[in-house]
């Protein structure tokens, strides 16, 4: 009675396979035992002299073209197939062409490791040719320090010379993979001296380049053009060195995005081609940055703080930041100064710093004058202050000018609130 693959566990459940080499494939149905089972896998019943059961000796041979052995029989062999071609040919039937693979418990002969293909990396190496092997240095795990690489790095070295903090740049470990990549004399002295031409000094290079460490990905040329087309809008070249110091990835970003930030501002806050030069010197990261905050902002000074076009223009020109500034802080300092001090808005476009200085601050100064009863921001009136001296000068001189009293008593003040 023929027994499938699947039923063998259930005849058989206590028997002991004691190895198993891997078949080119299972046939669908078993002889008896003693019979062929698996094409080139014999299976001979074996009785144990320790415990009576029956163990199964599984062989394995390979069989090698066997398309072309089955296609080279006789014809009376190929009807023998044909009609029973569910069984599987008995071992004793050995072709020519049948090898026997070694198993597992069986050991291979020298000679055939011999005729086994050589493997390139297993290759003998002599002592001349293993020096001559230069190896690039290891790639940084998931959590590492640059530190551990400065010793075999000379890349590093000389970063580390120039000032540049690892610490900050191991952080990002795509930086640290691009630096441990890059050959000093190949890849980065040129970058450095570019940025040098451009007027970035020697003792300016490291916190630049510990900020922008991404410049030494970008191509020289591209950079090139990039501080050519700021030329071409007449930004002088002390005026890019300041943008590029103030804003160290302004050169990362492409010729069509410089243009069109340049043109959006100039539309936008309908600036001259002079002020909006002017302007994006003085913060150039309105360049780099995003501009919701800057849409936002506009935003909240026309329709929330009821300022003019023309009021907006004056104190964007005199304080940048308030393009930047976050929306609350404005809308609270707007608060304060206008509902609380009664200064009005000609007066607070007349000193937009108000809107640069922190809140508290202002508190602090304001209720110190209210207490002593010169809180008088009005300039019709005698004893008027300016809100300019107000918010910049320091407590020392604000006190002795402004509320005419001592530091001490300011501070003693300030205890009490």
């Amino acid at each position: 009675m023929a027994l499938s693959a699947r039923q063998i566990p259930r005849w058989f459940n206590s028997v002991k396979l004691s190895s198993f080499v891997t078949a080119m494939q299972l046939g669908k149905r078993f002889p008896r035992a003693g019979k062929t089972l698996l094409r080139g896998v014999s299976a001979q019943p074996q009785m144990s002299s320790g415990n009576c059961f029956l163990q199964w000796g599984f062989k394995a041979y390979r069989t090698s073209s066997l398309r072309n052995s089955s296609q080279s029989a006789n014809p009376s062999r190929q009807e023998i197939g044909s009609a029973q071609s569910t069984l599987v040919p008995s071992v004793n039937e050995q072709t020519p062409k049948t090898q026997k693979i070694p198993s597992l418990d069986s050991e291979l002969s020298l000679e055939a490791l011999d005729d086994l293909p050589s493997l390139a990396p297993l290759q003998p190496v002599s002592e001349e040719e293993a020096i001559q092997i230069i190896a690039d240095p290891p790639l940084p795990p998931d959590t590492f320090t640059l530190r551990d690489y400065v010793d075999h790095s000379e890349t590093l070295q000389k970063l580390v010379h120039l000032g540049v903090d690892l610490s900050k740049i191991e952080k990002h470990p795509e930086a640290a993979n691009l630096l441990l990549r890059l050959d000093f004399e190949k890849d980065i002295k040129q970058i450095l001296m570019f940025l040098k031409d451009l007027g970035i000094e020697d003792n300016q290079l490291g916190t630049y380049l510990t900020k922008n460490y991404a410049i030494f990905s970008e191509d020289l040329e591209n950079l090139k053009t990039r501080v050519a087309y700021l030329q071409s809008k007449n930004f002088s070249k002390a005026q890019i060195a300041q943008m590029v110091r103030n804003a160290p990835f302004l050169l990362s970003f492409s010729v069509e995005r410089l243009d069109n930030r340049l043109g959006f501002f100039q539309k936008e806050l309908e600036l001259s081609v002079k002020k909006t030069r002017d302007l994006v010197v003085r913060l150039p990261r309105l360049l780099t940055g995003s501009l919701e905050p800057v849409k936002e902002n506009m935003k909240v000074y026309r329709l929330e703080l009821g300022f003019k076009h023309n009021e907006i223009q004056h104190m964007i020109t005199r304080v940048p930041k308030m393009l930047t500034a976050n929306k609350r802080k404005l809308t609270e300092t707007f608060d304060y100064v206008h509902n609380v001090m009664s200064i009005p808005h000609h007066l607070i476009v007349r000193f937009p710093q108000v809107f640069n200085t922190r809140l508290f601050k202002v508190k602090e100064r304001h209720l110190f004058l209210t207490y002593l009863g010169r809180a008088q921001y009005d300039p019709t009136k005698p004893n008027y202050i300016s809100l300019d001296k107000f918010v910049s000068v320091p407590d020392e001189i604000f006190c002795e000018e402004i509320a005419k009293a001592s530091v001490q008593d300011f501070e003693k003040f300030l205890k009490t609130l």
